[in-house]
């Protein structure tokens, strides 16, 4: 998938060999697109945006890849109950989705913010007083936690698969702004690991977590757990606006290894891609552009989000 400024695009290799679309326009509610322009506050309305909108894709390839598996009849009763689906769509329905996209990325936060704290405090609760040195125990769980749960993940055919495509997407941004033509051996010369992906965010709260965590000291594990909930939309807020910080300074000798432990943590979460795997990349991305162009020449361009996750370059 690949967002542009008007369009997100999802591109999937059916069966028979084809690739369809999906192209969703980007239509921000005023307010939305306000909030995006508030330092901290962008960072948490941006993600939150993102995991709306990223369940529609989602669905889309899921559909795909069930459709493809049934058999013929089943495909045209499918098809026939998925339009009639699409005509009843409503508004209310439409928010249904986003909210489970919402809750979805809230639930798997909240699980991942709590569960290293009651495993430190179980372990490590009598065994010193300091609570900053908790803090540190609890954040070098949680980077053990995260790194066992992606590998864990990517040795499954579906998301080993999945993290190939992100790699496909990483190769083609590559490609694109070193202005190579988009051709699959071309592509195929980059590197999957790129600068500005959103996997180096999730390092970010980690390490600004400790951080942030050790600035309001606790005395016991439910004062600790209602801590953690409360800071974490400034975890979050200061984790992207440190993440545009290091994208600015990546050019500057020195500053750019700031954003290594990002590239490292895409070892795990991006994998290389197989060259129809790259093509696919390729024609979602050429047709984002294209869109996006259309738009753009028709006089109905907007003002692009500034800060967005569903960026070109985020993978």
């Amino acid at each position: 998938m690949f967002g542009g400024k008007h369009v997100n695009v999802t591109a999937v290799r059916r069966k028979n060999q084809e690739i369809t679309f999906l192209e969703v326009p980007r239509s921000d509610k005023s307010w939305v697109t306000k909030l995006r322009k508030i330092p901290f506050l962008r960072g948490l309305v941006s993600i939150i945006d993102s995991s709306a909108k990223g369940s529609k894709h989602l669905n889309y390839s899921a559909e795909s890849y069930a459709e493809d598996e049934t058999e013929p009849e089943e495909q045209a009763k499918a098809q026939e109950k998925k339009a009639k689906k699409e005509e009843g769509w409503s508004l209310g329905m439409i928010f249904g989705v986003a909210v489970m996209g919402i809750l979805s990325f809230l639930f798997g936060k909240v699980i991942f913010t709590l569960v290293p704290v009651l495993v430190e405090d179980f372990f490590f609760g009598k065994a010193f007083d300091n609570y900053v040195l908790h803090n540190l125990v609890e954040g070098g769980i949680k980077l053990i936690l995260l790194l066992v749960y992606l590998w864990a993940i990517s040795q499954t055919p579906v998301i080993k698969r999945l993290f190939q495509y992100h790699g496909a997407e990483h190769k083609v941004i590559s490609a694109f702004e070193a202005g190579e033509e988009l051709t699959v051996s071309n592509v195929q010369k980059y590197s999957r690991l790129h600068y500005r992906c959103g996997s180096s965010f999730m390092m970010l709260t980690i390490v600004l977590g400790v951080i942030i965590y050790s600035v309001v000291p606790w005395d016991s594990l439910m004062e600790r757990i209602v801590q953690r909930l409360v800071l974490l939309p400034v975890v979050i807020g200061v984790s992207f606006e440190v993440l545009k910080g290091t994208n600015a300074v990546k050019d500057v000798p020195g500053l750019k290894y700031l954003g290594y432990p990002g590239l490292w943590l895409q070892l795990l979460t991006t994998k290389e891609p197989k060259d129809d795997q790259v093509e696919v990349s390729i024609a979602s991305f050429n047709r984002m552009r294209e869109l996006d162009a259309a738009i753009e020449a028709r006089g109905y361009a907007e003002a692009s989000v500034s800060g967005g996750i569903l960026d070109p370059a985020k993978g």
